[in-house]
């Protein structure tokens, strides 16, 4: 589109103008750059989705996790897997939820 080509140009040129629109600039945005990147699907696999019936035309997506051992990156892996399969089914579900299921509170990504 002819849109996103201007835009991208805009950017590429003046990285700074993005940080113009927000109302809290990091302190160095002047040194930040703009890059048009892929992202390269990994597999995902999800320990649990609970599926509304496929009588209903919409419903709710359960997203469960089950931790019993610490991971500072849980929550990244879980909203990245979760994200991607709502995207991708967006059209069965009207909404999602995550459950995160730890042995106690200690276990939980800090």
């Amino acid at each position: 589109m002819r849109r996103d080509s201007i835009f991208y140009q805009l950017f590429q040129q003046s990285p700074s103008l993005l940080f113009e629109l927000l109302a809290t600039a990091p302190p160095n945005a002047a040194s930040y750059r703009f890059d048009s990147v892929a992202v390269k699907e990994p597999k995902f696999e999800i320990d649990g989705v609970f599926l509304p019936p496929e009588t209903d035309s919409t419903g709710v997506v359960y997203f469960c996790e089950v931790q019993f051992q610490k991971d500072e990156q849980l929550y990244e892996r879980l909203f990245g897997e979760s994200f991607l399969y709502f995207y991708r089914n967006r059209s069965r579900f009207s909404d999602w939820q995550a459950v995160v299921i730890y042995p106690n509170r200690a276990t939980e990504q800090s």
